[in-house]
């Protein structure tokens, strides 16, 4: 089947984002990251490797992967290299009013991947088929229309999720191997961190788990310990008013002009500037 990379499609300067794509190549996302708005990926067809804040899930068809704003994720081929997607970001003012609460619901308070049943699989794609036709046709009213659309689907994402099990994380024993090492690193990315460090910490050799590692989540880990640091980072820099100096320190960072120099790197602009940008 031809690849597809549709158009991504925009509602009230970007509060609504949709995109519709099908590859049967083997792809991953540039770097782990993580954003102010929240993401639904819904995979349609195929196999996905999902990493979320240190867990490793594989996601399968009909399921809906959550991610809330700052939580940091990534996704990656699995064995099986087809897959199609619908791809949605929002935020809550693009819901607006009533509607905004429904992001108080369980499935959307932590990052998760949702199993959703057979039977209600296609009730999902139609909604999703719908919100991408409604902002390729333009017609009037549109974004009300996809707002109400989008309303519809928290509401049965939350409706499954609440007498459905949650879904399990990858049984691939290294996707396993993967997910102890990402939460470590979490856990002590303020230590000074090396790819000889974490082979020695879980007994493997250095070359295969930086080649599983860079497989499993798209980067290289030495890559995913700075998109940590930096994250933990910005946190900081939305949350307190201490110098920048100091949170560098705080992340792991021994010298300010290489903390600098990679945070414009992951985030795209300086700390001062980042922290400026969201009002703290």
């Amino acid at each position: 089947m031809n690849d597809l990379i549709g158009k991504k499609h925009t509602l009230e300067d970007e509060a609504f984002a949709i995109q519709h794509m099908r590859r049967s190549s083997s792809s991953a996302m540039p770097r782990a990251h993580s954003h102010s708005f929240y993401e639904l990926y819904c995979l349609l067809e195929g196999e996905r490797v999902y990493l979320m804040n240190g867990k490793v899930y594989t996601a399968q068809k009909g399921d809906v992967v959550v991610v809330v704003p700052h939580d940091l994720h990534s996704t990656a081929s699995s064995q099986v290299e087809y897959f199609e997607r619908v791809l949605i970001h929002f935020t809550p003012a693009f819901l607006r009013g009533e509607d905004e609460r429904l992001l108080q619901l369980p499935p959307f308070q932590e990052s998760t991947l949702l199993r959703i049943p057979g039977k209600e699989q296609p009730e999902i794609e139609r909604l999703l088929v719908q919100m991408v036709a409604e902002c390729k046709e333009e017609q009037p009213f549109s974004d009300q229309y996809v707002r109400h659309l989008l309303a519809e689907l928290l509401i049965r994402l939350n409706r499954m999720h609440a007498v459905s099990p949650a879904a399990p994380g990858s049984n691939h024993p290294m996707h396993q191997k993967v997910s102890e090492i990402t939460t470590y690193i979490h856990s002590h990315y303020r230590e000074a961190l090396t790819l000889e460090q974490l082979a020695k910490q879980f007994y493997i050799s250095p070359a295969y788990l930086s080649r599983v590692f860079l497989r499993l989540t798209g980067i290289h880990i030495g890559e995913y310990v700075r998109v940590v640091r930096i994250r933990e980072a910005q946190k900081l820099l939305r949350t307190t008013r201490l110098k920048v100096h100091v949170i560098a320190e705080q992340v792991g960072f021994e010298h300010i002009s290489h903390f600098n120099k990679t945070f414009k790197k992951v985030a795209g602009i300086a700390p001062v500037r980042y922290r400026q940008t969201h009002n703290y």
